[in-house]
């Protein structure tokens, strides 16, 4: 385990230096293509999400879905709604969100796509990502105000969400975000694969398709399948 570690370090070191985008905590939305569309198209992201809040205490919190941010998360004040995780498609939340899963999906080398819920109070501490092949995207769409008491450091960088505003980040630098508001923050949240020159991306989609087929990703795709959607919205 310890030679798998480190030949990944190896690998994560060899993508920081051939980047397209760099190695740094925070990246400028404009570099990205696919941005636009996603900020001119929030207001639309943002009416879907607050049909799927009107159930908010009955959404799953992430460490329901991913046993693995337990370390992290143990109460129900970090909820979730998954549209992508990891590559595959949660059908039933797509169809209540058509249009995001829409936009989502005209993202190039989009993974992992949800709506990422903090209650008022919520802090997540420090931790990093599992993998430096992806870079991590949020689209702000509920800001409490203060917002600069709804912030995210990443390294020692601090940012602070806007609504209809952009941030993209590696996660595999050490972050941690905390929402001091008396308001429910909310980003729609994205893993989309780094661009990378060949034959290193070559290399990164093989870690890629591994990590898609391991457990965790696996026991986090019938965590997300298991909760009955139809239940959860036969009111609507």
């Amino acid at each position: 385990m310890r030679f798998a570690y480190q030949g990944v370090k190896r690998l994560e070191r060899i993508i920081g230096r051939h980047s397209v985008d760099g190695d740094r905590p925070f990246f400028d939305p404009d570099g990205f293509p696919w941005v636009p569309e996603l900020e001119n198209n929030w207001r639309t992201i943002r009416a879907e999400l607050e049909k799927v809040l009107e159930h908010h205490d009955r959404l799953p919190n992430f460490q329901d879905i991913s046993r693995d941010q337990i370390t992290i998360t143990q109460d129900n004040a970090w909820k979730t709604f998954i549209l992508y995780g990891f590559g595959y498609r949660q059908e039933r939340n797509c169809a209540r969100c058509p249009e995001t899963a829409r936009l989502v999906e005209s993202v190039p080398g989009m993974l992992t796509a949800f709506f990422s819920i903090l209650a008022p109070g919520k802090h997540i501490p420090a931790h990093r990502g599992p993998y430096k092949g992806i870079l991590r995207y949020h689209l702000g769409l509920i800001v409490p105000q203060p917002i600069e008491r709804c912030r995210l450091r990443v390294a020692d960088e601090y940012r602070t969400w806007r609504e209809g505003g952009s941030l993209v980040f590696d996660d595999t630098y050490e972050h941690e975000v905390w929402n001091d508001t008396d308001g429910v923050r909310v980003v729609l949240f994205m893993d989309v694969v780094r661009r990378l020159p060949a034959p290193v991306s070559w290399l990164n989609t093989l870690i890629i398709a591994a990590i898609r087929r391991s457990s965790f990703i696996q026991d986090a795709r019938r965590n997300a399948e298991r909760f009955d959607l139809d239940q959860l919205f036969a009111d609507t």
